[in-house]
């Protein structure tokens, strides 16, 4: 039976197994899918949960749960060896291994691209996984409730300061998501003024949101400031060092929560140790029917797709474009994947991948939103509308479609939840030390 090996179970990973499973008759061959996390993250739900919008599981779909005739393997691929046709797996107990294939699929999925700026790295949340936005939230919540028992000050306006790095989608969706939920908030905080929250976005170019014309960007610019946040455009962050934001428009102030959205880069595993062929962005050199390599010379038996393929956009009649490492692209990549393979399998041609944009569709938070394709722009309510309507569609399973929308129900009628869970993430911290208000001994136990 011939071993087919997908790395990485994100959206062009999940539905390219997906599809297999469909497609392969009963030892045609096996699937084996590699990947860190038993899940795939829905990422356009991120925003969603950060505002509580969305249950956290519910954006995230279980690979074993729909994959039941796929072999998953919990671990991280450090190395791919084409030429030995191995890839090395590093467990999560830190034992590695190699693991053979015939068909390989890359799928790996990009990173969160960061630069060397003092404090990132210690004070800064990314939003590309569940546990991010989670952790987000809960940040946000928790302030509040510390907030609200402090006289005004100094700390109390660092408590209600969020500052997001980075104008593309993931930060405009996330900084409007959260700036609806904190002014939700305020109604159940009679401590607070509603001036006191302090939203701030930093985005490097002068424009944010470039999926969208300028005129629509320009628009979210101003529907985001009437609502009283700071967007910062052609400015870039210098340093969060002690969560001191320093803006290089040599603005300064001390933020609570920093979030940083600015831009993805390719994986380090397919930009520094594999042999296969790689742009100079560090992407894979594939061609349209989503094989790697190029039209006159292809790599035998190596597929690839989404964020970290360099794949020819060939609905744009534009030579030497590719296509945008969105959610889109990779879904309908790893449909077409699973296609592709089946049919040199079974020894029929492949067919390259095509697909047209949609339109791009943002939320901006409860009720407000933007959605353009060409030159039909919609704003506010409608595309707001729109932007669910499709996401509830688009989410893999009819399962995850009834649990996200029966949440959307529920919140219509009750409102969002507002608990903070953020002491989840010390699970032992009470257990250890609820015995003592002091936190320090546990407390001496009555005799029975």
């Amino acid at each position: 039976m011939r071993e087919i090996l997908i790395v990485g179970g994100g959206y062009a990973g999940f539905y390219a197994a997906w599809g297999l499973e469909k497609k392969l008759g009963r030892g045609e061959a096996r699937v084996t899918v590699v990947d860190p996390r038993p899940y795939m993250t829905y990422q356009p739900f991120l925003p969603e949960v950060v505002a509580g919008s969305v249950e956290a599981r519910h954006a995230a779909v279980s690979l074993r749960r729909h994959l039941r005739r796929t072999r998953l393997i919990a671990g991280t691929v450090t190395e791919i060896r084409n030429s030995a046709r191995t890839v090395t797996v590093r467990s999560e107990s830190g034992a590695e291994y190699e693991l053979a294939y015939d068909i390989l699929v890359v799928t790996a999925g990009a990173v969160t691209r960061t630069f060397p700026i003092p404090g990132i790295s210690e004070e800064a949340f990314g939003l590309k996984h569940v546990e991010e936005a989670v952790a987000i939230r809960d940040r946000l919540l928790a302030s509040f409730d510390v907030a609200a028992t402090l006289p005004r000050g100094p700390e109390r306006r660092r408590l209600l300061t969020v500052t997001f790095v980075g104008g593309g989608f993931s930060g405009v969706e996330g900084f409007g998501e959260l700036l609806s939920l904190a002014t939700a908030l305020l109604k159940l905080y009679p401590e607070l003024d509603a001036e006191e929250p302090d939203f701030h976005l930093v985005e490097a170019r002068g424009r944010i949101l470039p999926e969208v014309g300028d005129g629509p960007g320009a628009w979210v610019v101003r529907e985001l400031e009437e609502r009283g946040a700071r967007v910062h455009l052609n400015t870039q962050l210098v340093s969060a060092a002690g969560g001191r934001v320093v803006l290089s428009n040599g603005e300064e102030f001390d933020s609570g929560l920093i979030v940083w959205t600015a831009g993805n880069a390719s994986n380090p595993v397919i930009r520094n140790h594999t042999d296969l062929p790689v742009d100079e962005r560090g992407l894979l050199v594939v061609r349209a029917d989503l094989r790697v390599g190029t039209e006159s010379e292809s790599v035998a038996d190596v597929w690839a797709a989404g964020d970290d393929a360099s794949v020819p956009d060939l609905a744009v009649g534009r030579p030497g474009a590719h296509t945008v490492p969105n959610a889109q692209h990779a879904v309908r990549q790893g449909k077409r994947l699973a296609k592709n393979i089946v049919a040199t399998l079974r020894g029929r041609p492949t067919r390259d991948y095509v697909h047209r944009s949609l339109g791009v569709v943002a939320t901006l938070g409860l009720g407000r939103g933007i959605f353009q394709y060409r030159r039909v722009v919609v704003k506010g309510f409608p595309a707001w509308l729109m932007h669910r309507g499709y996401h509830v569609l688009a989410v893999p399973t009819w399962e995850r479609k009834v649990r996200v929308f029966a949440v959307w129900i529920t919140a219509a009628f009750h409102g969002r939840d507002i608990v903070s869970l953020a002491a989840v993430q010390r699970p032992r911290e009470a257990f250890v030390s609820e015995g003592d208000p002091r936190h320090g001994e546990p407390a001496d136990a009555p005799a029975q």
